[in-house]
């Protein structure tokens, strides 16, 4: 969501605005910073992208200040203008803040603030953080901004400056916040790859932790007490080549053809390519002894891999199991117990439902295992276990590499519970899958080798239709709804997942010669129920395009269009299946002119409820 970047060191506004610019990916609306100008404090803000905020503003008097924080914004409350966007400050202006997350008893604070006679200008929960430490303020900003927060309900990461200080104050609860230490400077930001370009060197705050950055150093205190903790500083691998187009166009497509690679070392760290044994299996075996149920859950993409899962633990395990969306989950949750395993599946591991769901999971007895990109992540350190996807850093907002990487790991997971005594089904059909996991990356390659002539005709075709319908069954049941979200986050394309076998119920009624379906046909199990239902879509003249297998004449002489790709083992086809429909929505979206990286509205990493 919001972004947040602050220096202390030279030339800190620019660093500021460099590290804003690689949080782009993350969704904003609006931009601002406050820079510390000796005994003054300068804010500058707007309701405009970065681009734009450089070419209307002369930053030029600030540029050498050592002393900033930076802000976008994505609107949480109060409609999108320049009153509203980040720093907020005090009633004199000598204390700004930047703040990721929600207040949830800011209505109450409000009230008591005008009450108590605070000029409050904004519609935005932030700002009354501003005026409740100016209000808590005897002298030292580090106590007043850890006062301040013990009197917020709900989320965030918080950035303050004053007038006349050399130091950056932090406050973190259930929002991401990290120090980087540098050569240079200390900094802090609301992801790592605000920062790679300046250190690969991190202090992780923790939940409750308040920081003061200074010229000498790091200080870290406990929220609650004030006591001095010790934060130890972690390196990260990630570079900033890592978080580069590489001559792409867009990070969206670079990650698209990422993906090969993505698999094959998620893949290998997961598996023995010479035994085919699973690597993690006596901390999985641990956590699993003794357990009868599991519950899947996670957000938007996330969940989709979550129901490819559902599927694999029905044909592999004699588990129970339910599978939900985080935010649904802790207001309906299933029954949980100590004889639960979690899965949370989260790229960022900062997705503030998904948190919320893990956290009453554990509360009620239930063992956590987490299914993450980032090793420093939030998730991780609450989970029991984890394991790793290796798709480094992904920066387009439409999730694709972390998507595949995530289906493979869940592969790799239940292959090996269903060999397991007493929950596992055959261990024979888990050793036969992690065979043919092995042979993805080259299968996902032919796939996107294959799908670039289809995609490109078929792109020009229909890039201003209005609406689509996606078809799936079974393991494709979830690319179905996978394919449909892509299309409508990047294109703004209205596109609609749906199970094949449902389709009688609703769909079919929309169905007619400027409708077109996108339907996944490959040879799996239920191969001819699906073409049963492609033939109906075709006998009301609705264009059908099919995801089918190579050389599938039966399916080309029915369909209007054709993407090709390879026949796989059927627990991998959501895989293989899905890359060429990430490649149809980014030709599509590049064809109407849409940000394919940074489409209206979203954000990368969803750090509120």
């Amino acid at each position: 969501m919001c972004g947040i970047v602050g220096c202390i060191g030279p030339n800190a506004v620019n660093v500021v605005i460099d590290g804003l610019k690689r949080l782009e990916y993350r969704g904003y609306d609006s931009v601002g910073i406050a820079a510390v100008a000796g005994k003054n404090l300068k804010v500058v803000k707007d309701a405009i992208r970065i681009e734009e905020f450089l070419k209307r503003y002369d930053l030029g008097a600030i540029s050498k200040t050592s002393v900033a924080i930076g802000h976008t914004r994505w609107a949480t409350h109060g409609v999108v203008n320049e009153t509203n966007a980040h720093p907020h400050t005090d009633c004199a202006g000598r204390i700004a803040v930047v703040h990721n997350g929600i207040i949830e008893n800011h209505h109450d604070l409000r009230l008591r603030l005008i009450k108590t006679g605070h000029k409050i200008r904004s519609d935005t929960d932030t700002e009354l953080i501003a005026h409740l430490i100016e209000e808590r303020h005897s002298g030292d900003l580090l106590e007043a901004v850890r006062l301040a927060s013990s009197e917020l309900v709900g989320s965030f990461a918080i950035g303050v400056v004053e007038a006349g200080r050399d130091e950056v104050v932090l406050a973190r609860k259930m929002s991401p916040l990290v120090v980087g230490v540098g050569d240079d400077g200390i900094y802090a930001a609301s992801d790592v790859v605000a920062l790679l370009e300046r250190t690969n060197r991190f202090i992780f705050l923790e939940d409750g932790d308040c920081a003061r950055l200074t010229f000498k150093g790091v200080k870290v205190v406990d929220g609650m007490s004030g006591r001095e903790i010790e934060r130890k500083i972690e390196t990260v691998a990630w570079n900033v080549e890592d978080a580069e187009k590489e001559g792409y166009p867009h990070f969206m497509l670079k990650e698209i053809y990422e993906q090969p690679r993505a698999l094959q070392q998620t893949i290998g760290t997961h598996i023995d390519g010479a035994s085919f044994s699973f690597r993690q299996a006596k901390d999985v075996e641990k956590l699993f002894k003794e357990k009868q149920k599991v519950a899947l859950v996670a957000c938007g993409t996330a969940y989709h891999a979550c129901v490819v899962g559902s599927y694999l633990l029905r044909d592999y395990t004699k588990l129970g199991y339910s599978c939900d969306v985080a935010s649904e989950f802790r207001y309906a949750p299933p029954p949980l117990d100590d004889k639960t395993v979690l899965i949370a599946v989260s790229q960022s591991g900062e997705t503030a439902d998904t948190l919320a769901a893990v956290r009453l999971a554990k509360e009620q007895g239930a063992k956590i295992l987490a299914i993450c990109n980032v090793k420093t992540s939030t998730l991780v350190r609450l989970a029991d276990a984890t394991l790793f996807t290796l798709a480094g850093p992904e920066i387009g907002v439409a999730s694709t590499k972390a998507y595949t990487a995530q289906l493979a790991v869940l592969c790799a997971l239940v292959s090996h519970l269903g060999g397991m005594e007493s929950i596992g089904k055959n261990p024979e059909s888990g050793v036969a899958l992690r065979r043919h996991l092995l042979g993805l990356p080259l299968r996902v390659r032919q796939a996107l080798d294959n799908a670039e002539g289809a995609v490109e005709r078929i792109a020009e075709r229909f890039y201003k239709s209005q609406t689509f319908l996606y078809l799936g069954r079974r393991y494709n049941f979830a690319t179905a709804y996978e394919g449909a979200l892509k299309l409508k986050e990047i294109s703004y394309i209205h596109a609609e997942g749906y199970g094949a076998g449902e389709m009688k119920h609703g769909p079919i009624a929309l169905v007619q010669p400027d409708y077109p379906t996108v339907a996944i046909v490959v040879r799996d199990s239920v191969y001819e129920k699906i073409l049963s239902n492609v033939e109906e879509i075709k006998a009301r003249r609705g264009p059908v395009i099919a995801v089918a297998c190579k050389d599938d004449e039966r399916v080309k002489k029915l369909t209007d269009y054709t993407i090709e790709v390879p026949e796989v083992y059927e627990p991998l086809y959501p895989a293989v299946c899905i890359t060429p429909l990430q490649l149809l929505a980014y030709k599509i979206a590049t064809l109407r002119g849409c940000d394919v990286d940074k489409p209206r509205n979203l954000a990368k990493s969803v750090t509120v409820e």
